[in-house]
């Protein structure tokens, strides 16, 4: 067995419990196990599938406790007190939703496309969670490293655009096409500053793999990338489908969306696939921006990257609560004439400091930090100048009329005649 594999805790731990006679589980003081030498095909089959049965399940728990959690959450800021009626707390709420959705009816629409309209919630969900497959979860905890991770991140998550579009165009609904779209031109647009905000970091840290970037992070990335951060941060939000970037379901505007004709658990998948993309999303940026699993060594390492989870998703929630829905065009002028120039800003501004600097020391990298906070203010400051909307201007009242003049108008004598 390669020891790539036996350097992964999650694979080693179910890996070396299972076969016999394996010099390198011997080596890291592993007793034999119950399958002989020669199974070693089995054994690597049975941790695969048990890694797979972990990670899935974790992320499914995990979504049960954020729709829990935001739910409760959101009732403290609205001076409510939120789900409080099954289990505990209401913990057992979002597991009786899930078994009430399960349980109805499923409507298929008759102009529907079958096999697009059943494959997009499931194209939907499954990059999210191929997406975990290549975050560090603690030290020597993850799947697989690649030494493309943010590239594979970045291709995998284009996806569920494609689901979406699949989703609204299968249905056959007008209404659904018409959020379709909007979700190709809003999520087309972020994709692009997503990317971008990424390259200072991959200078920086000198690779694509997520454990080498955790590795380069003697000092956080937030820190030293802040614009990369809020453009990410920011980009996130829209390819997650959250407020403020909500258009794809804007009830008041086209009932729900792409998910206007599905029903039971294919609508249920989507808000699985939303939710799931919620901890993915701030996985990432625990991982890019906060030096992932790496803490005070007193504390284990799965605890500091689960604390930083947390805290990421509280910014989201806090973000999603405070803020309204903006409009189409706000959110397209935001993505081509804010965050994009932004990302410009940083990769200019990185590029000069690694060529100074190309392999920054811990020193360097607190001075390159303290540079980028300077440029920081004034770029956010300059494209807030750009995004500022024009003020309202107030009409023009000629003396003794009234702002309103509908209000008060007289109906002509000439338009009730002949009405009874």
């Amino acid at each position: 067995m390669s020891e790539q594999y036996l350097d992964n805790s999650l694979f080693r731990n179910i890996y070396c419990y299972l076969i016999s006679g394996s010099e390198g589980c011997t080596a890291r003081g592993y007793e034999a196990g119950f399958l002989p030498a020669g199974m070693e095909w089995l054994a690597f089959l049975v941790t695969a599938v048990v890694m797979a049965l972990v990670v899935i399940n974790l992320i499914l728990g995990g979504v049960i406790g954020v729709i829990w959690g935001e739910r409760r959450i959101l009732a403290r800021f609205q001076n409510r007190r939120g789900p409080n009626r099954w289990g505990p707390f209401g913990m057992l709420t979002s597991v009786a939703d899930a078994i009430k959705t399960m349980f109805k009816e499923d409507v298929l629409p008759f102009e529907a496309d079958r096999v697009l309209y059943t494959m997009a919630p499931i194209l939907m969900v499954l990059p999210v969670l191929l997406v975990f497959t290549v975050i560090p979860l603690g030290a020597g905890t993850f799947i697989v490293d690649l030494n493309v991770g943010v590239l594979f991140v970045l291709g995998i998550t284009s996806l569920g655009g494609l689901a979406v579009m699949m989703a609204a165009w299968s249905s056959g609904n007008r209404i659904s096409i018409f959020s379709g779209l909007r979700a190709v031109a809003m999520l087309v647009s972020y994709e692009i500053p997503m990317a971008l905000a990424l390259l200072g970091i991959l200078m920086i840290a000198g690779s694509m793999s997520l454990g080498a970037i955790i590795a380069a992070q003697n000092v956080p990335f937030i820190l030293v990338q802040p614009l990369g951060f809020l453009v990410f941060f920011l980009a996130s939000l829209a390819e997650m489908n959250r407020t403020p970037f909500d258009l794809n379901e804007a009830e008041s505007e086209l009932a729900a969306g792409y998910l206007n004709d599905y029903s039971s658990m294919k609508f249920g998948v989507f808000f699985l696939a939303e939710f799931a993309a919620e901890l993915a999303a701030s996985a990432l940026i625990t991982t890019l921006f906060l030096s992932g699993w790496r803490g005070w060594d007193a504390i284990p390492s799965h605890a500091w990257f689960a604390l930083k989870l947390v805290g990421v998703m509280f910014l989201i929630l806090w973000v999603r609560f405070t803020l309204p829905r903006f409009r189409i065009d706000q959110i397209l002028a935001l993505a081509w004439k804010g965050l994009f120039e932004l990302t410009l800003i940083n990769l200019v501004v990185t590029a000069i400091l690694i060529g100074i600097w190309p392999q920054p020391t811990t020193a360097q990298l607190w001075a390159i930090a303290a540079i980028n906070w300077v440029v920081f203010f004034p770029a956010v400051w300059l494209v807030g100048k750009v995004l500022t909307t024009k003020p309202y201007e107030s009409p023009s009242v000629a003396p003794g009329q009234s702002v309103y003049p509908v209000a008060v108008a007289q109906i002509p004598a000439s338009s009730s005649e002949g009405c009874d």
